[in-house]
């Protein structure tokens, strides 16, 4: 799969950078921003806040190396930070890194589920695929880095889940883990679905106890026929004997 090449533009941010200048630059439909690292110092930028509104809704803008466009230059970078207003649709404040290509770097890397339909978990067994996690974080170089990765659910059975480690990870990845295996999807049983069957069992379980004594009760009434023969051939007896 082909990466997607995303750029977009920015503009040198001139001003003080106090509150006081954000907050016009915020006004005038601007976003503004900054990006660092590499051998460059580290640069105040401003952005058109609908263009980057538009550009966050893209899940790769998130996780891919991004060409920064600066007037006649151009810069890869990486999407580091967003502040977003806390009820309002607007970015406040947005954090870029340079990039050094034979560094490694740290992203966190968006998952995408497949074939969950296919799995014995939700064929057979009626289960819903529940998404622990929906991104893992990876080292690599910006070479290597993916849009995202595949997760593969078609052998996932129930009462068994994911992990980081089953993750195939394309060349030159590592996943960061900090010693852990961190459970990424898992196979559950809608409780309705458990509700059912245990009604099931149940109800019959009580057909059966309540059919043993009428099974048993045969049994009873021939000892009760048989005592009451045996009292009358003791009458029988007696009155023989009168006689």
């Amino acid at each position: 799969m082909a990466k997607a090449h995303l750029e977009f533009v920015a503009f040198p941010r001139e001003g003080d950078g106090g509150r006081g200048a954000s907050r016009r630059l915020r006004h005038s439909g601007k976003t503004p921003g900054i990006v660092y690292g590499g051998t460059a110092k580290p640069a105040p930028i401003e952005l058109d806040h609908n263009a980057l509104i538009h550009a966050l809704k893209n899940e790769a803008f998130h996780a891919s190396i991004l060409t920064m466009k600066i007037g006649s230059a151009s810069e890869r970078v990486l999407l580091r930070d967003v502040q977003m207003h806390p009820y309002r649709p607007q970015v406040l404040h947005i954090d870029f890194q340079r990039i050094d290509e034979n560094r490694k770097i740290h992203m966190k890397v968006p998952l995408h589920f497949v074939n969950a339909e296919l799995s014995p978990a939700v064929k057979m067994g009626g289960a819903i695929v529940s998404h622990v996690l929906n991104e893992v974080d990876v080292a690599c170089l910006p070479k290597h880095l993916p849009e995202f990765i595949d997760v593969d659910l078609a052998n996932l059975e129930i009462g068994h889940s994911v992990k980081v480690s089953d993750l195939k990870l394309p060349e030159g990845l590592t996943a960061v883990t900090h010693g852990k295996d961190p459970v990424v999807a898992t196979a559950v049983v809608p409780k309705a679905i458990v509700e059912t069957e245990e009604t099931a069992v149940a109800e019959g379980d009580a057909a059966t106890t309540a059919a043993a004594p009428a099974a048993g009760a045969a049994p009873a009434a021939d000892a009760k026929g048989a005592e009451a023969k045996a009292d009358d051939k003791k009458a029988g007896g007696k009155d023989d004997k009168k006689k």
